[in-house]
């Protein structure tokens, strides 16, 4: 066998094929898996998935048909490019291969789509999936369960909101206890600092007494009287403050 170079075009593209290939295998399985999910042909993510899957599959028929055009180009004299028998049939079983899969998935999309069209554009190629359940509602009973549905969803919901009340109504009380016990702690700092006013000025006036006597009695004589006044005075704040 005639050696190849790592640069051979045709290498480069069957490599570019076989990813080509492997994607849209991918979205043929995806496309299948859809398909017999779907309510209805005419499903959106159908569409979509069976449009990509043809976009993908153009592609590829486009690679493959270059890949077909340089297998018959070498076919004729193998040698001529480097290549012997052996290589040459490989390549064309190649292509014939994956124009085999190419096929069988284009045909498996037309398909459906020739279904679709027999059927009409408003009738549905799958049935629904309550069509394999024998136990399955039937249309009547099957809005019952819908309507039954959406009705617990409300009771749910209500008493959901219920709870988010009780809260909140919990949290108001607790903001209300708390402002009425800074209140009566308010009044009671008022009661304290008028408290606090009073004795002071009852201070400020029995010192101002004591000065007084202190200049109207400088000798010493009346320093006992002075005393005992001191004494008296002191004993009243003291019976004021305690009362």
């Amino acid at each position: 066998m005639a050696s190849m170079g790592q640069d051979d075009p045709f290498l480069e593209a069957q490599a570019d094929l076989l990813a080509t290939l492997n994607t849209t295998r991918s979205l043929f399985s995806s496309y299948l898996r859809i398909r017999s999910l779907a309510a209805s042909a005419s499903s959106p993510e159908l569409a979509q998935a069976r449009s990509e899957l043809e976009a993908n599959l153009h592609d590829l028929s486009s690679d493959l048909q270059d890949l077909i055009d340089s297998v018959k180009a070498v076919e004729g004299d193998p040698f001529r490019y480097g290549l012997d028998i052996d290589e040459v049939g490989r390549r064309r079983k190649l292509v014939e291969e994956v124009g085999g899969e190419v096929e069988d998935m284009r045909e498996e999309v037309k398909s459906l789509a020739n279904g679709q069209k027999r059927a009409g554009p408003n009738a549905s190629a799958l049935p629904p999936p309550s069509a394999f359940d024998p136990d399955a509602p039937d249309g009547d009973d099957y809005e019952a369960f819908e309507q039954q549905r959406q009705v617990e969803i409300m009771q749910e919901q209500d008493e959901a909101l219920d709870g988010v009340f009780k809260t909140v109504g919990n949290l108001r009380q607790q903001a209300d206890d708390m402002g009425r016990e800074l209140e009566e702690q308010q009044e009671m700092l008022e009661e304290v600092e008028t408290l606090a006013e009073r004795v002071g000025g009852k201070l400020q006036t029995g010192i101002k007494k004591v000065g007084w006597v202190i200049k109207k009695n400088e000798e010493t004589m009346s320093s006992c009287c002075i005393v005992v006044l001191i004494f008296v005075l002191t004993l009243l704040l003291v019976l004021v403050i305690i009362l």
